[in-house]
């Protein structure tokens, strides 16, 4: 097997149908635990993949492994693996709060580990994976699991102590972007705009301005102003939100973010 998953949740399955589809690696060379049965029903009949009940059996038999249950059952899962992870084995984790030192000691003993945090827009291929490593971890390893991680969007090397702020700008953010367009649709629906014509509206807007910011380079300030004509529609509407406190509003759920998930 080239590659376990530990957890088959909803991030899980968006890494693996990523990983699929592209063709890294075929559902055949993939090897998927889970607590529950049901969902390893769920994976066998929508992705292929081998599965078992046992995670010992994920380590025995994969080159890679990716640990992807919730943080809370992190120390219950490596005390079950850890004698059986060898020392050529990469060792992939998605929780938040899980430190580098936090899982070296938990395991007890040096493992080839790479921390990462992707969110939920992997499941339509348009993830961003925050990324630290230790220094057992090669080039080609980390050139192959940026090769995982692209195949459901895309992600970036971060200092560990950044991890946390990766968590509120990236892992949350889609609940926050996800609350605005709500409330654009509305706002739409207010005002006599059907709701699913309303949802697409606002989320397609929503879509092309952050392609504009990825693809044109220019500061999202400039690109507001791109849109706010003298005396028009769009500059009201831009009082009107630094009235009610978008920007301080956004920067004090992220910090909190960013807090709590130190905390974890």
């Amino acid at each position: 097997m080239k590659i376990g998953f530990i957890g088959c949740g909803n991030m899980a399955s968006a890494m693996i149908g990523g990983i699929i589809n592209k063709g890294l690696y075929k559902a055949e060379e993939i090897i998927v635990s889970d607590a529950l049965e049901e969902s390893l029903v769920r994976a066998k009949e929508n992705l292929g993949v081998v599965t078992t009940l046992d995670n010992k059996e994920v380590v025995e038999k994969a080159e890679i492994i990716v640990l992807s249950v919730k943080p809370q059952f992190y120390e219950i899962v490596i005390d079950q693996i850890k004698n059986v992870v060898k020392d050529e084995q990469l060792v992939i984790t998605i929780a938040p709060g899980k430190t580098l030192g936090w899982l070296d000691e938990h395991f007890g003993k040096p493992v080839k580990l790479i921390r990462c945090m992707p969110n939920t827009p992997a499941l339509v291929g348009e993830g961003i994976t925050g990324i630290c490593l230790n220094k057992l971890v090669t080039d080609a390893e980390l050139e192959e699991a940026g090769k995982i991680l692209n195949s459901f969007g895309s992600y970036e090397v971060v200092p560990e102590h950044l991890m946390d702020v990766v968590v509120s700008v990236s892992g949350s953010s889609p609940a926050y972007v996800f609350m605005l367009i709500e409330a654009m649709a509305d706002a739409a629906v207010s005002d006599g705009m059907p709701r699913a014509q309303a949802y697409k509206f606002a989320a397609q807007a929503v879509l092309g301005s952050a392609k504009m910011v990825l693809e044109t380079g220019k500061h999202p300030g400039e690109l507001k102003d791109m849109v706010c004509s003298p005396g028009g529609t769009t500059i009201e509407a831009v009082r009107v939100l630094e009235e009610k406190g978008l920007r301080s509003g956004i920067i004090e759920a992220m910090k909190a973010c960013t807090v709590k998930s130190r905390s974890l």
